[in-house]
């Protein structure tokens, strides 16, 4: 690996508003390193993503150099011509297109006449691929590949493009630990190849598996750039967020706590089988496994989204039967999606109307929804819950991951729930915004919540769970207490 820069950047400042996204920022990247890119969300990682690819213009006395040559104003056709390219975390991706018509579109009026050059796309969708070792028919309509397939497409057709840096937003924030490997492999190879990849990853562990060093930003600003060798979680998180967070476990007995969901012999046809479980008021209950697990489909049925095929659901004591979402409302269920941007959350829609979209019906004052109720229910929650607003009447999409979660959270604590389900609630969340969705967790479970926890990262479930059910393709394989086992037994138990 050369010593000298691919690309080099300093004093990047740009300012939005008045508010100032990037602070005088310096960054380098070499040829073929695999370099982190970490922060929180609102550090300004995004924007100088944007500043390198030409979205976005630096202010005054920027310098920008790309193998060695200055740059005197970078454009997105500049970059595309150097080879800097971006897969950011949607992929945009066209799921009725073929898989290599999403790889190599680019070709596609380079026929005589402007015509579709059909075969030209095919055979830069198979290069591309062979590049990346991997075997996918190239004629399969998108929508029909696995995410960390679409992953790949992503990635090959930046490879389309002659590229020299790729940049990959949260690439494995919805795969699998097989997955994650598998395209870690991936990166190694496009480095060993002389590709440098810019990785922008939360999930720390793999940061460190893969970068050779790393930038911090934080607030906007250069914390510094650290060699990886010798790094560890903590102290990466410490950088990022200038404070230090205590990983222990708070799990706890609830043996003589009332039994507030009782689940016997649950069944659903190809999802999950047999499943038995009780939770008890004030217990958080934690849900790991590898994709395929069921543990999503286990949820809906819980909140009433499918119709269990045999067993039976009991709350407080008494059996019930959802024919939909809002028969499980009624009953007291909350159910967070994993899916926030999509399915959590009405984007362009108000931070207050997000908010109370679930309890529309505690609004109402003769037929009419209250102004005034309303306001004081999105006035306490977004106090009690600490979310970072400017108005809100502000739409969602304005606020970070973090926020936005714990908007999604307070819909559901706004309706008065007994037991909530929490659908890989870090998603897409950054270490510090981690730390307090957990808070509140706690929080919760301290008042009398039962919470069902779920997540495919076993270190959320250990630090944060009483008990933990471990989910392999549909059946319950093991209980743990997190007290009477090691995290790394925990990990190998599920990734084995």
């Amino acid at each position: 690996m050369s010593d000298e820069p691919l690309l080099s950047l300093k004093n990047i400042k740009v300012t939005f508003g008045g508010v100032r996204a990037l602070k005088g920022v310096s960054f380098e990247v070499n040829p073929g390193e695999v370099h982190c890119l970490a922060g929180e969300n609102g550090c300004g990682k995004s924007t100088l993503i944007k500043v390198i690819t030409g979205v976005y213009k630096p202010q005054e006395g920027a310098e920008f150099f790309f193998d060695g040559k200055a740059i005197s104003a970078m454009t997105p056709t500049l970059a595309q011509s150097l080879g800097i390219q971006v897969i950011w975390q949607d992929l945009a991706l066209f799921g009725e297109m073929t898989v290599a018509e999403n790889i190599g579109f680019q070709y596609a009026v380079n026929g005589k006449y402007g015509l579709v050059d059909k075969r030209a796309i095919e055979e830069a969708a198979r290069k591309a691929l062979s590049r990346l070792g991997v075997s996918i028919d190239i004629n399969l309509p998108l929508k029909e590949l696995p995410i960390a397939q679409r992953q790949i497409v992503a990635i090959a057709r930046a490879l389309v493009g002659e590229a020299r840096l790729v940049f990959m937003d949260e690439p494995t924030a919805s795969l699998t630990q097989s997955e994650t490997d598998y395209l870690i492999a991936i990166v190694r190879n496009l480095s060993a190849s002389g590709v440098a990849v810019v990785f922008v990853s939360h999930r720390l562990a793999e940061v460190l598996e893969i970068s050779d060093r790393m930038t911090v930003l934080r607030d906007g600003a250069l914390v510094g750039v650290f060699p990886v060798e010798g790094m560890t979680q903590s102290r990466v998180t410490e950088l990022m967020t200038g404070r230090n967070f205590d990983s222990s476990v708070v799990a706890a007995d609830h043996d003589d706590a009332q039994v507030v969901l009782s689940v016997r012999g649950l069944t659903r046809a190809t999802e999950f089988e047999d499943i038995s479980f009780d939770l008890r008021r004030g217990e958080t209950l934690g849900i790991t496994g590898l994709l395929g697990a069921g543990r999503t489909e286990l949820a809906l049925t819980l909140f009433g989204m499918h119709r269990p095929q045999a067993g039976e659901i009991a709350i407080e004591g008494k059996t019930v039967r959802f024919g939909s979402n809002r028969d499980a409302i009624r009953a007291g269920v909350g159910y967070l999606s994993e899916d926030r941007l999509s399915l959590g959350l009405n984007q362009p829609q108000s931070i207050a109307d997000n908010l109370v979209m679930a309890s529309l019906d505690k609004l109402l004052s003769g037929g009419m929804i209250s102004p005034v109720k309303k306001a004081s229910v999105v006035s306490h929650w977004i106090s009690a819950l600490g979310v970072k607003i400017g108005t809100p009447e502000d739409p969602i999409r304005t606020l970070s991951g973090g926020n936005q979660q714990r908007v999604a959270i307070a819909k559901w604590l706004a309706i008065g729930p007994k037991i909530l389900i929490l659908d890989a609630p870090t998603v897409g969340v950054d270490v510090g915004a981690r730390a307090g969705i957990f808070e509140i967790v706690r929080k919760l479970a301290a008042q009398g919540l039962a919470i069902i926890l779920i997540s495919d990262e076993p270190p959320e479930v250990y630090f944060n769970a009483d008990r933990i059910i471990h989910m392999v393709e549909g059946r319950i394989r093991a209980t743990y207490d997190p007290r009477n086992l090691s995290l790394t037994e925990l990990e190998s138990a599920v990734y084995a």
